[in-house]
């Protein structure tokens, strides 16, 4: 667990349109060298594409308060290490558009025991839900949109 006096780096959240798996696998690839880790925990939301009447949604346009929004996944971090015996942690959410079936959050946790790695990305997700001003506007197939609601 960190120290009282130990802070968290604050680290770059959001990407533009949707997170490339790529990315996903060279974010894991770089912890195979931590002996310290027994666990890895991953979350990855992906952009649905629910019908919405007769359309379906084709994409999510993504905006954020981006200070307020980094400020408070700052928080969620900061409580996260507390909370949670982890090695390290990363978050990124997408910004702009992208479009079904394509990644829009990454949540990475890592620790030296599977029940933390679990607990703590749960964690995590429920918090970015319930805190993180980020906004997402449903694009329709007929290129409609409409605000989405968190559920």
């Amino acid at each position: 667990m960190r120290g009282e006096t130990q802070t968290v780096k604050k680290k770059k959240v959001f990407l533009e349109g949707a997170i490339d798996p790529g990315f996903i696998g060279e974010s894991i690839a770089k912890h195979q060298s931590r002996t310290d880790i027994g666990a890895h925990d991953i979350f990855l939301g992906q952009v649905r594409m629910d019908p919405i009447g007769e359309q379906k949604v084709i994409a999510i346009e993504y905006t954020a308060y981006e200070e307020l929004a980094e400020k408070e996944l700052h928080l969620i971090r900061e409580a996260t290490f507390e909370k949670y015996k982890l090695s390290c942690m990363h978050i990124y959410h997408s910004l702009g558009r992208v479009d079904a079936g394509e990644i829009c959050l990454f949540v990475f946790v890592s620790s030296p025991r599977r029940k933390d790695a679990f607990e703590a990305s749960r964690y995590i997700v429920e918090e970015i839900k319930a805190k993180v001003p980020i906004f997402g506007k449903e694009i329709l197939s007929d290129e409609s949109h409409r605000w989405k609601e968190n559920t």
